[in-house]
This record gives C-alpha cells, sequence and structure tokens, in this order.
C-alpha cells in the first residue's frame, strides 16, 4: 500500500482480520496498529490522514500476518496493560486477562487492612508468570513486599524484569519452586491463578490461546483440580495468622474448590463473579478451631 495513509492502513487491516473471522477484527486492529507505531488511540483518528512511510506499512504488514495466523495481538506487541502496570510477555508466560484483574481488586482491601494492623503485608504468588498479581498488588498497596514461585526460568526472568519495569523490584523477589517445594517462611496472603483447564478439552481452545499461551499455565489435570488440590494441602504451614488463599477459578469450579479447601480446614470468605456473571474468584482463611 504504497503511499497509503494512516486511516487506509487501519481500514484495510479492520478488513482482513474481518474476512479471516478474528472475533473483534475492529479492536484488534487499533491496538495493533498504534501498538506498533507507538501511537494512541486519539492518535489514530486525529493522524488518519497522514501517510505512512514504507517502513511503517512494513511493519504493519509483518504483524498482520502473524495476527492472521492467529498469534494474540499483545504477543505480537511484545507486553500488555495490567491494572496500572505494562507488563512483557515471553513464551512460558501466560497472557494476563481482565479477569485476573478481579482477583487483584478482591485482594487490595484485605491487603491494606493487613498493612495497617501488622505495617507490612508479605504477599506469595504461585505460578507467578509475568507478575502480574503480585506487582499488581505491590504497586497499589504500599507496605506489602512479593515472592513470585514458578517453575519457568523464563517466567521468572520476565517476572522481574516486569517489577523492574514498574518500579516495585525493590519488594519483589523470585523462586523458582514447583509450587510450594521451594518456600520458605510465612506469608499473609497466598494468590494463585493456576492452570485449570481440564486437559480432555485443551485441544478444543481457541488457537490463540491454544497455540501460544503455555500448556503448563493452562492444564489443570483430568478434572482440571490437580493445582488447587495441591495448594490447598501446602498452604497451611506457609500462612501467617489470620492469613488469606485466594484464587482465580474456572466459571463452574465454585463449589469444588470449595470442599477441596474445605478438606484442609479453610472457610472460604468471598466469592467473586467476573463481568460476565462467572464465578471467578474464591478467598479463603483458615476455619477458626480447625
Amino acid at each position: 500500500m504504497s503511499g497509503a495513509t494512516l486511516g487506509d492502513v487501519l481500514a484495510d487491516v479492520r478488513r482482513r482480520f474481518t474476512t479471516a473471522g478474528i472475533a473483534d477484527p475492529g479492536g484488534d486492529a487499533r491496538v495493533l496498529v498504534a501498538g506498533l507505531l507507538g501511537l494512541t488511540q486519539a492518535a489514530l483518528i486525529g493522524e488518519s490522514v497522514r501517510p505512512l512511510a514504507a517502513d511503517e506499512t512494513e511493519r504493519v504488514e509483518a504483524a498482520v500476518r502473524r495476527r492472521l495466523a492467529r498469534e494474540p495481538v499483545h504477543r505480537i506487541l511484545g507486553h500488555r496493560a495490567f491494572m496500572h502496570l505494562d507488563l512483557a510477555l515471553s513464551p512460558e508466560t501466560l497472557e494476563p486477562r481482565p479477569d485476573t484483574e478481579i482477583l487483584v481488586e478482591a485482594l487490595v482491601p484485605h491487603a491494606r487492612r493487613i498493612v495497617a494492623a501488622k505495617g507490612a503485608c508479605r504477599i506469595l504468588d504461585l505460578g507467578t508468570g509475568t507478575g502480574a498479581i503480585c506487582l499488581a498488588l505491590l504497586d497499589l498497596v504500599p507496605g506489602t513486599t512479593g515472592v513470585g514461585a514458578d517453575l519457568s526460568p523464563d517466567a521468572l526472568e520476565t517476572a522481574r524484569r516486569n517489577a523492574d519495569m514498574n518500579g516495585v523490584a525493590d519488594r519483589f523477589e523470585t523462586v523458582e519452586s514447583d509450587w510450594f517445594s521451594a518456600i520458605s517462611g510465612s506469608f499473609d496472603i497466598i494468590v494463585s491463578n493456576p492452570p485449570y483447564i481440564v486437559r480432555s478439552v485443551m485441544e478444543t481452545l481457541d488457537d490463540d490461546v491454544r497455540l501460544h499461551d503455555p500448556v503448563l499455565a493452562l492444564d489443570g489435570g483430568e478434572d482440571g483440580l490437580d493445582a488447587y488440590r495441591t495448594i490447598a494441602a501446602g498452604a497451611r504451614p506457609r500462612l501467617a495468622e489470620g492469613g488469606l488463599v485466594a484464587f482465580e477459578i474456572g466459571y463452574d469450579q465454585r463449589k469444588t474448590v470449595t470442599a477441596i479447601m474445605r478438606t484442609q480446614g479453610f472457610v472460604r470468605l468471598e466469592a467473586v463473579r467476573d463481568l460476565g456473571g462467572n464465578d471467578r474468584v474464591l478467598v479463603f482463611t483458615v476455619e477458626q478451631g480447625a
């Protein structure tokens, strides 16, 4: 599209995404083009008549081909916004999604309460990935410190980079650990967005997820509950008095995860739904007398 304007290119990308059956062709086109060219969404409109340079057009074309092959927009751009953070992505990290922001929002008042009562709040984020959950809590609640645990060295490197980029590296550390195996000390909040997809449906996931999100972060075992059992069994020795355990869950897992936690002496404090009305977040504490 030699000599094409920004508006021309944006319209062409939107048309190609529509033809290819991309779920949100207009939104993906705007985010991709703006991100590639370093523009705000407002500038896409305000500069629509600006002719694009050849290298800009080539950059857009290369990215469009990747999106047409079902690589997600934010993986093409290499980063994604989460709460007030901008997080780098890597091959072994799950792309943080808006549903997980609900988990952070549910924990903020608890973290603030703990800081007010104790002067500090120590957080353990199991399967930290990009560090999204822990880093967002550190950003939002002064007085918190955090440990991000993950089995993937690539994920831990990405989490450390994100902590540094978002100004909370002095309150964050990482541990290579298979759940609790290398964890020491006690924590006021243990949080996780663990793999919870039932193994038999893994191959039915959208190509955007199936081909590009790490299997380690998705596959929850035969019934999708393996990680919850492991965390439930190991949480109490690592939990400070009055501490909390919080999870993101699949839309149909509220009762089963609650039952798993109950067998380990936990009582559910909260169940929070996402914007679609599905169960998404559970918060637990140790049952008195258990």
